[in-house]
């Protein structure tokens, strides 16, 4: 994939990042880098949509976090 130059990379929100400074888990790191993702554009493909389901329903402080930051929330 091509990026601009001066693109953003994962994490987008600062709750994510926040988070992954303490994680050392390459799965529990790709869950959440998948929830910020699926936050930012929702499918409706099923598995998708249970992947994100499950991992908000193990972070509900975290996907609270990242939906408020997304609607520009403090």
């Amino acid at each position: 994939m091509l990026m601009a130059s001066g693109a953003r990379k994962p994490p987008f929100t600062q709750a994510v990042r926040k988070v992954l400074e303490d994680i050392n888990n390459s799965g529990k790191e790709a869950d959440l880098l998948f929830l910020e993702a699926w936050e930012m554009q929702p499918t409706n493909l099923l598995g998708a949509t249970l992947r994100a389901s499950q991992i908000r329903r193990a972070n509900p402080q975290l996907a609270a976090e990242i939906d408020a930051e997304l609607k520009g929330h403090p």
